[in-house]
């Protein structure tokens, strides 16, 4: 991949939890992570910083604990935030927005797993 061009882009993706629970969240994220990391064929180099904001009714643990886990990833700065509160909105959502060097020609694929393929219909298989 070195003398490949790359471009930096932002990776947006969506799941739910079935509870707020710490074995929840902890699931939810790694699924989210790895479609996320699969979808775009990433190696934890690529990835420059990931953000995951969630609903208010997910306070049992941290997001970017589960992602501080994974191997190699000791060098992608993680942050959590609480999503903004708007009446109707998808209960129990995390959502993710992951800053990753991608091959110019390469596509961002965007995964919206479980209810969250709601929020994105057209990104909710695999694009």
């Amino acid at each position: 991949m070195n003398d490949v061009p790359l471009r930096l882009v932002g990776l947006r993706g969506a799941t739910t939890c079935a509870a707020n629970t710490t074995a929840e969240i902890r699931q939810a994220v790694g699924e989210l992570i790895n479609a996320l990391v699969s979808r775009n064929r990433l190696n934890p180099s690529q990835i420059v910083s990931v953000t995951f904001s969630v609903t208010a009714d997910l306070d049992a643990c941290f997001p970017a604990a589960e992602a501080r886990q994974r191997e190699g990833w000791d060098s992608v700065a993680l942050l959590d935030c609480q999503q903004m509160a708007v009446q109707g909105d998808l209960s129990r959502c995390i959502r993710v927005l992951a800053h990753a060097w991608l091959p110019q020609e390469q596509s961002p694929q965007h995964p919206y797993l479980g209810d969250a393929s709601r929020l994105r219909p057209d990104r909710s298989g695999h694009n």
